[in-house]
């Protein structure tokens, strides 16, 4: 299954809707501590509601934790700073599609490690979009292409 991993996240409810997002679409979410807040399941929970329990979590205490566990997979970087937009891309069905930190992104290092870079278009008067209204798009397309709609 496809994965959604965000890195280093620092706004809670941004996380706490991507529990609900990945719940809802059978995807596994992974999230690269450190997290700029406390993770704990009170403080998120009037946002996650009882999607917690339908959400496979797992959650790495650093990058270099989170790449041991990606060998022979490939890591999708999604970046304003990249070239290739994600429509025009063929996603796996194991890619895992890493979001940074709604702050700051993510260091050049992580661009580094990244097998790809993608970018959803915008307009050129904004700078960005919400972190999960970038991860429902992207993920959305990458389960399309694979088949995974048929999620009951």
């Amino acid at each position: 299954m496809i994965n959604i991993a965000l890195f280093q996240p620092d706004i809670p409810q941004n996380t706490a809707a991507t529990i609900r997002l990945c719940a809802c679409l059978n995807s596994t979410l992974e999230i690269i501590e450190p997290c700029g807040f406390q993770f704990d399941e009170k403080r998120l929970k009037s946002i996650y509601m009882d999607y917690y329990k339908n959400c496979k979590i797992i959650r790495h205490q650093s990058f270099d934790d989170f790449i041991k566990t990606k060998e022979n997979k490939r890591i999708i970087l999604l970046t304003t700073k990249a070239k290739k937009n994600y429509y025009n891309f063929d996603f796996k069905k194991d890619d895992t599609i890493l979001f940074g930190r709604e702050s700051a992104g993510v260091p050049d290092s992580v661009h580094k490690i990244a097998n790809t870079r993608l970018k959803i278009p915008i307009s050129k008067n904004t700078r960005s979009l919400n972190v999960v209204t970038s991860i429902s798009i992207v993920l959305s397309e990458a389960l399309r292409q694979n088949n995974y709609y048929n999620i009951e």
